[in-house]
C-alpha cells in the first residue's frame, strides 16, 4: 500500500465521519466542527491522490493550500452567524421548534 493511498483512505474515512456529524448532530458548533472535519477529509484525498510514482503534483497542493484559507474564512462566517443567531434566538440548534415558537409568539 502506497503514501498516496493510505493518505487517500484515511481522507475518505475522514470525510464519511464529517457527513456523519452533520446529518446526526443538532447543534449548531457540532456541525460547524463537522465541516471542517469533511474539507479535512477532502483535503488528505487531494494530497494523497496528486502523489503518483513518488513524484507529487504541484497543483493539487495549490489547491489545498487555497482550500484551507477558504475552509478558515468560512468558519469565521458560519461561528459569526451562529452566535449572531445564539443572540437573536437564545439557542444553538436548527430545529422546528423554534418556527413554531415563533408562531405562538
Amino acid at each position: 500500500m502506497s503514501q498516496g493511498l493510505l493518505f487517500a483512505l484515511a481522507g475518505i474515512a475522514l470525510f464519511s465521519t464529517g457527513v456523519a456529524g452533520v446529518i446526526l448532530q443538532s447543534h449548531l458548533i457540532r456541525k460547524i466542527i463537522a465541516f471542517n472535519v469533511m474539507s479535512s477529509g477532502t483535503f488528505l484525498v487531494l494530497i494523497g491522490l496528486g502523489q503518483r510514482d513518488g513524484a507529487t503534483d504541484p497543483v493539487p497542493h495549490a489547491m489545498v493550500l487555497t482550500g484551507i484559507v477558504v475552509s478558515v474564512a468560512a468558519t469565521a462566517l458560519a461561528l459569526a452567524l451562529a452566535r449572531r443567531l445564539l443572540n437573536l434566538g437564545g439557542q444553538m440548534r436548527l430545529t422546528a421548534d423554534m418556527d413554531e415558537k415563533e408562531k405562538n409568539d
